[in-house]
């Protein structure tokens, strides 16, 4: 087989690409210092090495998430995940680390979380999980298809929008959530209702507009030759906007759902 190394490539056929003997460590490092030395480039991320980080990280939270179900752990485990979880993803996303282990940490913690949280609205509520399951599905696959006919471009401008309406949003959610400690239902937020609903649509959306910022991030990383270590963080940023839209979905759901 035919080496892809270029120093072996210079050698006639047949030959061995080093005729002398094995070099000593102190020959090697000098080969190393001398200013014609290049250290092999790192292989550029392609979308294959997206996809294939995105199945491992979606793939442990959903083992997690059904490990959790399937154990029927309670509350206390659920908030353990969210506070694990979202502590992993601060780390995360202000060092843009592309640590596996810190992703796959986050995965197996909000995978937790998520898996209670699922449980108990099945309990409640028969059928909404695979319904939830199904609208986070219809929601990649139509904003795939939109990011990929560009109906929708994401510059500059739309992504200080949407950034600035997920900031918006978890501003009212924290602030209604302060509310709660002193009035029922807080502002009335998350509750079923007409503002509700509203604040649960707008949600869902801003996580819809989030999956085209990552489309366009994993599309200007392999344009850009980003190193194939990155294509962990893109996997890492597309789970959490999954998980987004999935939880927000569910809730929407279970406003119009029957209990009976």
């Amino acid at each position: 087989m035919e080496s892809k190394n270029p120093v072996f490539k210079r050698q006639p056929h047949g030959q061995q690409a080093w005729g002398g003997p094995t070099p000593t460590p102190e020959q090697l490092q000098g080969m190393y210092d001398s200013p014609s030395y290049a250290p092999p480039a790192q292989r550029a991320m392609t979308i294959d090495d997206v996809v294939v980080r995105g199945f491992i990280t979606l793939g442990t939270l959903v083992v997690s998430a059904a490990a959790a179900w399937a154990l029927n752990l309670g509350w206390g485990a659920a908030m353990v995940g969210v506070l694990a979880g979202l502590v992993l993803a601060l780390v995360i996303s202000f060092k843009q680390s592309t640590n596996p282990v810190l992703i796959l940490g986050y995965s197996v913690a909000y995978g937790v979380a998520v898996g209670v949280i699922s449980h108990m609205m099945e309990n409640i509520y028969p059928g909404i999980v695979i319904q939830a399951v199904l609208g986070t599905a219809m929601a990649f696959g139509g904003m795939l298809t939109v990011y990929s006919l560009r109906i929708v471009r994401v510059t500059p401008k739309f992504t200080k929008f949407v950034v600035a309406a997920a900031l918006g949003l978890m501003a009212a959610l924290l602030v209604n959530w302060v509310a709660s400690f002193f009035v029922q239902g807080g502002l009335g937020l998350r509750e079923a209702g007409p503002i509700g609903y509203l604040v649960s649509i707008a949600a869902i959306l801003i996580g819809c507009f989030f999956l085209l910022l990552d489309f366009d991030q994993v599309e200007q990383g392999v344009r850009m030759g980003a190193p194939a270590k990155y294509s962990w963080l893109m996997a890492f940023g597309l789970t959490m906007t999954l998980v987004w839209i999935y939880l927000e979905i569910l809730r929407l759901l279970s406003y119009f759902s029957s209990s009976d």
